[in-house]
């Protein structure tokens, strides 16, 4: 079935997720729910609107167009999203900003002429296009579309994913076109993988040992990186740490790279209208960080 998504943002001229200067997409939708998201406004698949409070200058314009009556300036969000039907009238008369739309529909032809603007830069520094999310696996039909398009072009493209996906589709309609793969892997027990991002990680393990095994099967030169995110308390135990040092070695994986802990993400629950996290507000400290690393490291050994 051929789904169109929601785009989150499109992040160009950036400088990370991959080898030179890139355009990064976010697709909005995941069948993860992490406690610790990143990115938290990409999980639902529909539009959302966003509310920012420091930017909010009281002028009551949103509240005058409100069909539903949903928008009461007392409230600390602004919104009864209960009463909200989405329509959007809202943000359109909000001048300073405050409320946002989060979602945005291209074709895939659009979003790939849209990306190919910035061919030349990708050229010169080495770069290209990073699929990200949400999951961008989750919408196999659309993401084939914009992958021809760009290897027309022989443009560079990686995705970012949580592996959470039906690997037979994967394999025949998105691995063809890729040249790096990140793939995360956040915990090595099932039962502790459903607590905190609500599936087990069965799916994703298996996804990823059958990767590693196509990959060699089928001469793919993409590259594939796992990538294991530093949440203190979390993911950060020795246990934890240790199951998946052991999960990589025996898929045959030969890069990993740790992910420092990053909380910028829990001021978009709020700006949602969700419960907030419990979660750390500050960064992990460097000390703390390089703790990790050394541990990792010491659990790995010499084999990466």
């Amino acid at each position: 079935m051929n789904i169109t998504p929601l785009i989150v943002d499109i992040k160009r001229d950036s400088h990370e997720d991959g080898p030179g200067i890139r355009s990064v997409v976010f697709f909005k939708g995941c069948p993860l729910r992490c406690v610790f998201c990143h990115n938290p406004e990409s999980q639902e698949t529909w539009f959302e609107i966003a509310f920012s409070g420091k930017d909010c200058t009281f002028c009551g314009k949103c509240a005058e167009v409100c069909k539903s009556e949903a928008i009461d300036l007392a409230l600390k969000g602004r919104i009864d999203r209960d009463k909200c039907l989405y329509c959007g009238d809202c943000i359109k008369v909000c001048e300073s900003g405050a409320l946002m739309r989060i979602g945005e529909g291209y074709s895939a032809e659009a979003l790939t002429e849209l990306l190919l603007e910035d061919e030349a830069f990708y050229r010169s520094s080495g770069g290209g296009v990073t699929f990200s999310g949400g999951e961008c696996a989750s919408y196999p039909d659309y993401l084939e579309g914009v992958l021809k398009g760009l290897k027309k072009k022989d443009i560079h493209i990686a995705v970012e994913t949580a592996g959470y996906f039906d690997y037979e589709v994967f394999r025949k309609k998105i691995l063809p076109y890729l040249d790096l793969i990140y793939y995360d892997i956040k915990f090595a027990e099932p039962k502790q993988h459903r607590k905190y991002t609500g599936r087990s990680n069965e799916l994703i393990l298996a996804n990823l040992r059958q990767l590693m095994s196509d990959i060699d099967l089928i001469g793919s030169s993409a590259r594939v990186q796992v990538r294991v995110p530093l949440i203190p308390g979390i993911t950060t135990g020795r246990e934890n740490l240790t199951g998946i040092a052991g999960l990589l070695k025996k898929a045959g994986v030969e890069e990993v790279s740790l992910l420092p802990y990053n909380p910028l993400g829990l001021e978009m629950l709020t700006k949602l209208g969700r419960e907030p996290s419990t979660l750390p507000k500050a960064f992990m400290k460097p000390e703390d960080e390089k703790e990790v690393f050394r541990l990792f490291q010491d659990i790995l050994g010499e084999t990466y």
